[in-house]
Parts: structure tokens; C-alpha cells; sequence
């Protein structure tokens, strides 16, 4: 029996047990493995331009490797600027950006393959920037393999609400699949054009730059059989969705639609559970722990990403969750599901989520284990989840502050 106790602040613990046991792996399947043990960094978040500079996070590898399996990076493309973070992509085959050189880019996800690291990419297509204007994509070719060619066909005719075209650009394209994004423009998904652009532009991803998955940002922007018939053509290993939604029944409904008429299929970040995590260390309403979200449906568990927070929920660089954000990601490191650590609690939390993601090692929790246990208690909750070679007993609870004197 292994025990591990966590004090997340001066008023709270969490503690992990583990029981030891056998059971058999499964097999792996499309949008994201099954029966998968990878925890994942986002290693970024707003505006860090420092930290998140390829070399920097290549000379972490060795530390990072300890702990993690995948590693989530920003939209890596030049978006003609050196503080831009890549959410208004311009060049698709340029990839020195704010974070460093392509060169650069490359030699750290060839070095974190090295170290048993995959490296996720941020993939933008829901929207695009002109390189001089608002619509003039540049064409770019990427050498021996294809050439990526726009017009204003390739632009939702009801992009940013008719505004697009009342500034002067004649675009024709079909109208938005999905929610129009304002700043950019909206692609249009059903152009064969589009789509095949940006499959050309996925496999330049996975081969030429040697990403192994994708982090589709937007998805609610376009139709989510686009984002099915882009898997069934790149074929990732991993692929999530940004869809951003406290709606369980939405998520179901966006990857069963990604799977549809053999789409390659896709996993997505759970934002219900994000909430529920917020409402229960940030509120004390534990009992949102026990309700709803992607992660808690047996059908739907796999094909869950799980976080505290991200670039977006955490962009202040404030918590709503206080004290509690180690006791939360401990929380995400005992549930099913792919946990995805923040960097910003990496910094601050690194020794105690080092020894959380060892302790899920050794129980081997992956995306599939069975919840066995999950209800609020007074003050705190109960989780008992069961992995392949044992069980986790997560336990939290905030004493009265009475005893923290």
C-alpha cells in the first residue's frame, strides 16, 4: 500500500491511497486512444512569450518527461508579429512565430519524442487573417507536397454578421457552419478548397514538423463533421476540441458528430467538469462534484480532457479556486479521463503534481477507469477510482479554521 498526503494549504489536505491489483489493458481507437495513461501539459498560457520559448521548454525535457506524456503548445505559425500568440493565424507553412524558429520548433519535438513527449499543435481553422488586409490569404507552397491557394469563395458570406462584405470584400462562400468568430475570418467548411487546404496543412503538421496530435481551437465555429473529416485524413494519434460549453449533452452530441459517416473522430476539453471543479473548491459546493460532466458518462469518459484551468479560464493569472488549485489538480489526476496540467500550476505546484502523476502511475488510471466512488461529504468529498493495478482513494476536506490557529 502506497499513501500519499497533500496539504493544499494551512486550512486543507487531500490525501491518496492506493491499493494494489491486476486487470488487463484494452485497445486503442480513433479520436483519442482508449485505456490511455498520458497525462498532458498546456505548456502555455496568455502572453508567455518567455516560458513557453521552444528552446526554453526543450531544455525542461528531461524534467518534463517525468511526469508527462504529451505537451500541449500554441498555434506555432508567424502571424506577422513577435507578440502574437497565434489565434489570428495567418502563414500555415511559416513557422517562426513569438516563440522562436522553426528550426527551433522542430528540435524541441524532436528532442521531447526523444524523451517518450508528444507534442500537441493549437490548430486554428475555424477562422483566418489576412497577411495585408482582411481577406487576402497568402499563398504558400510547402515543397514537393502542395500549394495552399484563397480566394473570397473561401470566406462565409455571413462572416462577422454581413460586415465583411459591407466593408468592401465581395466574399461568397456558403454561410457559417457554426458561431461567427469577430476579428478574423470565418472559413468556409463546406468549399472542397478549405478542405483541402487544410488537410494539406495538417499532414505539413504531423509530417514535416512532427506533431502527433491536435488541439482544435473553436470547434463550436464550424460544423463538427469538418473537424471528423480532417481526422479521418490526418489520422492523429490525438485530437481535442475546444468546445466551450457547460452542456454535457452538447459535448456527447459534438464527437459523436465527428465520428459520423467515418469521421475520424475526436476527443473534447471537459468544460462542464471545469465548472464543477470551480463551483466546489471555489464555492464550497461539493456536491457539484458528483453531478454531471464528460468524465462521470462511461460512454463518453475516453474522450475526455480534463483541467483546472487554461490560457482562457486562467488568463488573469488569478484562480477563482484560491487555495485550493493543488487540491484540485489532484482531483484531475485521480479521475478517468486525460488529465491536462496548467502551466502556470506546473510552476507552482510542481513537487505535489509530480507526486500525484506518479501515484496515478502506479495505480494505472488511464481514460477508462471506472469511478467507484464519488459523493460530496460535509466540507469536502470522497473519490475512489480504479485503475489497472489498483485503486485511488482521493479524499478532501477544509477543517474549521478554528484548528489552523
Amino acid at each position: 500500500m502506497l499513501s500519499t498526503s497533500i496539504k493544499t494549504s494551512m486550512k486543507k489536505k487531500c490525501i491518496l491511497v492506493f491499493m494494489a491489483a491486476m486487470t488487463a489493458l484494452g485497445s486503442w481507437a480513433q479520436g483519442w486512444p482508449a485505456n490511455c495513461k498520458d497525462v498532458m501539459l498546456q505548456g502555455f498560457y496568455w502572453d508567455s512569450y518567455a516560458d513557453t520559448k521552444w528552446t526554453t521548454l526543450e531544455s525542461q525535457a528531461d524534467n518534463l518527461s517525468g511526469t508527462f506524456s504529451l505537451v500541449w503548445v500554441p498555434q506555432s505559425g508567424w502571424c506577422n508579429g513577435t507578440y502574437q500568440m497565434g489565434y489570428a493565424d495567418i502563414w500555415w507553412f511559416d513557422h517562426h512565430s513569438a516563440f522562436g524558429s522553426q528550426a527551433e520548433l522542430k528540435s524541441m519535438i524532436s528532442t521531447f519524442k526523444s524523451k517518450g513527449i508528444g507534442t500537441i499543435e493549437d490548430v486554428v481553422i475555424n477562422h483566418k487573417s489576412g497577411n495585408s488586409n482582411w481577406c487576402d490569404f497568402p499563398t504558400e507552397t510547402w515543397s514537393g507536397h502542395g500549394t495552399l491557394n484563397w480566394s473570397l469563395a473561401d470566406i462565409c458570406a455571413n462572416d462577422d454578421g454581413g460586415d465583411t462584405k459591407k466593408n468592401g470584400y465581395n466574399v461568397t462562400g456558403a454561410n457559417d457552419t457554426g458561431d461567427d468568430f469577430g476579428g478574423s475570418r470565418d472559413l468556409d467548411h463546406t468549399s472542397a478548397n478549405v478542405q483541402a487546404n487544410i488537410k494539406l496543412y495538417l499532414q505539413f503538421l504531423k509530417k514535416e514538423l512532427g506533431y502527433v496530435g491536435f488541439r482544435y481551437d473553436m470547434v463550436k465555429g464550424y460544423a463538427p463533421e469538418y473537424t471528423g473529416i480532417y481526422n479521418a485524413s490526418a489520422t492523429p494519434t490525438y485530437s481535442v476540441g475546444e468546445y466551450w460549453d457547460t452542456d454535457v449533452s452538447k459535448l456527447t452530441n459534438w464527437i459523436d458528430r465527428t465520428q459520423a459517416n467515418g469521421g475520424g473522430g475526436s476527443a473534447a476539453f471537459d468544460f462542464p467538469l471545469k465548472y464543477k471543479i470551480n463551483d466546489a473548491f471555489g464555492n464550497g459546493r461539493w456536491a457539484a462534484l458528483a453531478e454531471d460532466y464528460l468524465t462521470a458518462r462511461d460512454a463518453y469518459k475516453r474522450y475526455a480532457v480534463t483541467f483546472v484551468d487554461n490560457h482562457d479560464t486562467g488568463r488573469s493569472g488569478e484562480s477563482p479556486l484560491n487555495a485550493n488549485v493543488e487540491a484540485a489538480n489532484a482531483f484531475i489526476l485521480t479521475m478517468p479521463g486525460t488529465p491536462c496540467v496548467f502551466l502556470r500550476h506546473w510552476q507552482l505546484f510542481e513537487t505535489a503534481i509530480k507526486r500525484l502523476a506518479a501515484a496515478r502511475r502506479v495505480v494505472g488510471i488511464n481514460n477508462m477507469s471506472t469511478i467507484e466512488q464519488r459523493y460530496a461529504q460535509r466540507n469536502g468529498f470522497v473519490l475512489k477510482v480504479r485503475g489497472t493495478e489498483g485503486e485511488a482513494l482521493c479524499k478532501y476536506h477544509r477543517l474549521p479554521s478554528s484548528l489552523c490557529r
